[in-house]
């Protein structure tokens, strides 16, 4: 893959439009051709069972022939496959000049072993495939599954932080501060942010200000953390403040003159890298703004008649190119078309061109937004996350609905994303329910899936949360 342009394709290995078992014969051929099997990944070369496979495979492979059992050679290598996952290969190689060759792919969810091997007949191969399917749930079954390393949400709660929408920038200041202390295990403010981000990264802060001015991630949180990292070493006037567009903003308080930092929305069209493509299977129709739209020649770009289709997408520019590191400050409010609207969608959504398509509802691929925030482009930047709740909205969002809002008077914060939109999404049932409403957790099936790839914790007994008090 070229470095200067970062394809992400929307699947994993085992999903790319392939049947779980594959079956390929090839006839009678004189050069050895490799069969992979991809098989789990746990469990498998460490089994007492991988010494009878070898001689299976031996005793298949040979079958009649003496004269090739003396030439037969099975050992176990070191490979890769599959996105750079560890795998391991079996070979079996035999001097015999007249031999059939056939290909087979058994596929079991994460694909991590390949096992190549020649010389079997074809009437043998289903009964090698059952015996070797066999072991590998014997393997799986005695060898016990590292558990992932828990997650901690951190959690400050004031009530006098926010009042009739109004907050108190000392307690907000306050609050702020306490969070990336302990987040970090530092005792000085400067050192804790400096853990985060090193003095030659170029620092972003991810704002939402899709909810006006009442609903906007609030100024007073984004000016503590830029003094915040101001005494980390980082210039004021370095540090980026974006979203996809900031309509609100200035009725949320935020005076970029004043303020010192940069303060910059998502431009149409030109806001967005040609060199960082994703593309799903899910098909967008392009609007004006989108990097690959074009409309009529002649007519405003809103009023043009060409409709344009695209199942790709771009990353803006400034989370390509313009920020190195990136502190992620969603609000704590639902979607109603994404279950949440916090740490992921909050990096994602707001982030891309042609996103409309995944912002469906239900027909909306529940996998997606998980596999969007792997990308290298978000997951290796992002090293903080800080859930605005001062206020909550449980219903109609990320737009701001006042009367399904609550002041809640709390921040959360934590380094995994999926823990704290674990646990905003479990207070926004609890929300719903006492309010007649239904369910949103299943529009935000990604939240599990993230946990799935590896992204972080969901589940509740692998997060902790921590009040770190008043």
């Amino acid at each position: 893959m070229e470095t200067s342009e970062q394809k992400f394709q929307l699947r994993s290995c085992e999903s790319r439009g392939r049947a779980a078992t594959e079956v390929d014969g090839f006839g009678r051929q004189r050069k050895t051709r490799a069969l992979p099997i991809e098989v789990a990944q746990y469990g498998f070369t460490k089994s007492p069972r991988l010494r009878a496979i070898e001689q299976i495979f031996i005793k298949r492979a040979v079958g009649t022939n003496s004269s090739a059992k003396g030439n037969m050679n099975i050992k176990m290598i070191d490979g890769s496959f599959c996105s750079g996952r560890p795998v391991a290969r079996i070979r079996a190689r035999s001097g015999c000049r007249h031999d059939f060759y056939h290909s087979v792919r058994v596929v079991i969810r994460s694909v991590a072993h390949r096992i190549a091997w020649s010389l079997l007949e074809m009437t043998e191969l289903r009964n090698v495939v059952l015996i070797l399917l066999c072991a590998i749930a014997s393997g799986l079954a005695q060898t016990p599954q590292p558990a992932p390393t828990p997650s901690i949400v951190y959690s400050v709660h004031d009530p006098g932080s926010i009042k009739d929408y109004k907050t108190n920038p000392r307690i907000v200041r306050e609050m702020v501060n306490r969070l990336v202390l302990a987040a970090t295990g530092q005792s000085d403010l400067g050192k804790a942010w400096g853990s985060l981000v090193s003095p030659n990264d170029r620092v972003g802060i991810k704002i939402s200000a899709a909810g006006g001015e009442l609903f906007t991630t609030h100024h007073d949180i984004v000016n503590a953390i830029v003094d915040g990292l101001t005494a980390a070493g980082h210039p004021r006037s370095s540090i980026i403040v974006w979203d996809r567009s900031l309509g609100g903003i200035k009725d949320a308080g935020y005076r970029p003159a004043v303020d010192g930092y940069l303060v910059k929305a998502i431009a149409p069209h030109d806001g967005y890298d040609p060199k960082t493509v994703l593309s799903a299977p899910l098909i967008g129709k392009l609007v004006w703004g989108d990097l690959e739209y074009f409309g009529d020649i002649g007519k405003m770009p809103m009023l043009s008649d060409t409709e344009n289709t695209s199942n790709v997408s771009h990353f803006s520019k400034i989370i390509s190119s313009e920020v190195d590191k990136i502190i992620n400050v969603p609000v704590m409010s639902i979607s109603e078309t994404n279950g949440i609207a916090g740490c992921m969608y909050n990096m994602t959504i707001p982030n891309i061109d042609n996103w409309r398509r995944f912002a469906q509802g239900s027909r909306f691929g529940a996998e997606s937004l998980a596999e969007i925030y792997a990308n290298p482009i978000i997951a290796k930047k992002v090293v903080f996350n800080l859930m605005d709740g001062l206020i909550a909205q449980y219903a109609g969002g990320p737009q701001p609905q006042p009367n399904y809002a609550i002041h809640y008077a709390t921040l959360y914060a934590s380094k995994d994303p999926v823990a704290l939109d674990s646990v905003a999404l479990k207070y926004f049932e609890q929300w719903r329910a006492r309010g007649s409403l239904p369910a949103i957790g299943p529009l935000a099936a990604y939240v599990s899936y993230a946990s799935q790839i590896g992204l972080g914790n969901s589940a509740p007994n692998r997060i902790e949360v921590k009040n770190i008090g008043r």
